[in-house]
């Protein structure tokens, strides 16, 4: 088994203590309702809501997948860090035995955010991952990022 890590930084104009709670906290009720075309449903199949929970998620029409399953690997509310494993699911392909990903917010000096993205595809025998494909998929998250991020922007009172 390999792994191959990907790195990213990106800003936002919300803050982190509502940028975390829209992203993470609220995202299983927020996502469906105002992108019900990317995500249709997203609910704890086995846990509490804390680290070891599974979450299945399903995809709306659009979509190329139907579904996934997100393990909780850590989630700490005061510093803004949440970890998850995309554990099961058509999203993973024969290549791929898990993905985990980090997400952490920072201030920024404008009083937005700093998100720092990282990343572990965790691949089957001794597979490549192309960065481009890591890239695509970057795109499609960062397109659910915007329109979450414009919701927060439009809605100033949602998410605090």
């Amino acid at each position: 088994m390999g792994v191959f890590t990907y790195s990213d930084e990106s800003t936002s104009v919300i803050p982190p203590p509502r940028l975390f709670k829209a992203l993470v906290l609220e995202a299983d009720t927020l996502i469906p309702k105002i992108a019900p075309q990317s995500v249709k449903s997203a609910e704890i199949v086995e846990g509490d809501g804390g680290v070891g929970t599974i979450k299945k998620i399903s995809f709306g029409e659009g979509s190329h997948y139907s579904y996934v399953k997100h393990q909780i690997d850590g989630l700490d509310k005061d510093n803004f860090v949440y970890n998850y494993s995309l554990v099961e699911g058509d999203a993973l392909s024969d290549k791929v035995e898990k993905i985990s990903y980090e997400i952490k917010l920072v201030a920024s000096a404008d009083g937005g955010s700093v998100i720092k993205s990282t990343s572990n595809y965790h691949t089957k025998g001794d597979v490549e991952i192309k960065e481009e494909d890591v890239k695509a998929g970057k795109e499609k998250a960062t397109g659910l990022f915007k329109l979450i991020e414009n919701y927060l922007v439009a809605n100033p009172d949602a998410c605090n």
